[in-house]
């Protein structure tokens, strides 16, 4: 065995469990995965973030036995070559679930009030925006839940018990049973959910079946002026249609915490849409969630390494003969 390979930095507690057990830790100079591919060796095990592990890096570690992906995405890891050489893929299921709810409705208060922008008017001098327009009280109105995995329900409970919300969810895969345990309206479609709710909150994964699900047909079923937030996958976005929306003042504002493509580029229009919030991929990084997800991995990495089998093996899901890469990742997933 000649130890873990670390794409990105992770808490250090994860780093001190997989010391303890006697496993060797190595960290890459860089993310980029020309990089890895150079550094990473003979490494038994790796543990990434959003970086992912492309073929060539796999392909690169002779030795390499399991790849422990930090969070629950998993698409940035390429699966074919993983399976070619029988490298087994994990990932963290609801270690950072309450600490990104938490985030959700801090977003949600940002945008209702107009936080960002109160801030803004008092360091500007401009004490008479206290008399604008636009800013909302949250009890009695309807969110809207684009999903309904472990963030989702999380995000539901402190919405209702919190804030005395009605929660209502679009999630085809959720029991009946889930749903009342919150509890929770189901909606009939994503469009009769867009359209019922105030404030529309989106966690699902993203797949084939969800990128750019929020396109100009769902922007335009949307309640006038409803409050959009996403903590989930950037691409489940459409930009040039919320663009759009935001300046028809179909969507009032949206707060985005993630992208298409992370960070985003000095000039992707993303950063110049009007009456947006946007945050760098946050919603998990509190102390907690970090040290929780990063010592999952850690005790993924030491099971497998000792030839156990580790909690969340990721399964690559074959449709049409072929790997389906950004299929749903875990059992517990696919009710979103």
């Amino acid at each position: 065995m000649t130890g873990c390979f670390i794409v990105q930095p992770i808490h250090p507690d994860g780093v001190a469990r997989l010391e303890a057990a006697g496993i060797p830790v190595r960290f890459a100079s860089s993310p980029a995965m020309n990089v890895v591919a150079r550094e990473i060796g003979s490494a038994c095990a790796v543990i990434t973030r959003d970086a992912g592990m492309d073929a060539h890096a796999i392909a690169a570690a002779g030795a390499l036995r399991i790849i422990a992906s930090h969070g629950a995405g998993v698409n940035r890891i390429d699966f074919d070559q993983a399976r070619a050489r029988s490298v087994i893929v994990t990932n963290t299921p609801g270690t950072n679930a309450r600490s990104v709810a938490e985030y959700t409705i801090g977003l949600m208060l940002a945008l209702a009030r107009r936080i960002p922008e109160a801030d803004s008017a008092v360091r500007d001098g401009n004490w008479d925006f206290r008399y604008s327009p636009e800013m909302v009280q949250l009890h009695g109105r309807c969110l809207g839940l684009v999903g309904f995995g472990a963030i989702a329900q999380q995000v539901a409970r402190i919405a209702r018990d919190g804030f005395g919300m009605h929660v209502a969810a679009w999630s085809p895969g959720a029991p009946d049973a889930l749903l009342a345990q919150y509890p929770v309206t189901r909606a009939s479609s994503l469009h009769a959910l867009l359209a019922a709710s105030d404030v529309v909150s989106l966690h699902r994964p993203l797949r084939p079946d969800t990128q750019g699900m929020i396109d100009d047909a769902a922007l335009h079923a949307i309640k006038p002026g409803a409050l959009l937030i996403n903590t989930g996958r950037g691409a489940l976005v459409d930009n040039d249609a919320l663009r759009r929306a935001l300046e028809d003042r179909r969507v009032m504002a949206a707060a985005l915490d993630v992208f298409t493509t992370e960070p985003p580029a000095q000039d992707d229009p993303v950063r110049t849409m009007p009456r947006t919030l946007l945050t760098p991929h946050i919603g998990g990084t509190t102390e907690e969630a970090l040290s929780a997800t990063a010592c999952q991995c850690a005790e993924q990495v030491i099971d497998c390494l000792a030839g156990r089998t580790p909690a969340h093996i990721v399964p690559a899901p074959i449709r049409d003969g072929k790997i389906d890469c950004a299929a749903p990742n875990n059992i517990s997933r696919k009710i979103l």
